[in-house]
C-alpha cells in the first residue's frame, strides 16, 4: 500500500521491559541569554530523551536514556562543559514503585 496515508508509527515498550536503560534526569542552569546556543547544542546529544524548559532555579530538564554508566559520565561531564552551562544537577532513575 503505497497510498502515502501511512506517514510513520513508533513502538513503545513497558517501562520495566527495558531494564539495561540507565534513565536519568538533569537540570540545567544556563548562563544569561545562551539558551537558545545551549539548546541547540543539547539537542544534539543522541542520550537525551526529552528536553524542557522550565521555571525556577534551572532553566532546562533533560530527561536522559544511555546504556551504560561509563556513557553516562561522558554525556553528564559533555553537558556540563558545554558553554553556557553553568551548573547541572542529575538524579538516576532507580527503580519504579
Amino acid at each position: 500500500m503505497n497510498s502515502g496515508a501511512l506517514l510513520g508509527f513508533t513502538v513503545r515498550v513497558r517501562g520495566d521491559h527495558a531494564v539495561s536503560i540507565i534513565r536519568a534526569v538533569m537540570m540545567i542552569e544556563v548562563v544569561g541569554k545562551l539558551a537558545s546556543q545551549v539548546i541547540r547544542r543539547l539537542r544534539g546529544l543522541s542520550e537525551l530523551h526529552r528536553l524542557h524548559t522550565t521555571n525556577g532555579k534551572w532553566d532546562l530538564v533533560a530527561e536522559l536514556r544511555i546504556d551504560s554508566l561509563e556513557a553516562f559520565d561522558s554525556v553528564r561531564r559533555e553537558v556540563r562543559m558545554t558553554d553556557g552551562v553553568s551548573n547541572s544537577e542529575t538524579s538516576l532513575f532507580l527503580a519504579l514503585v
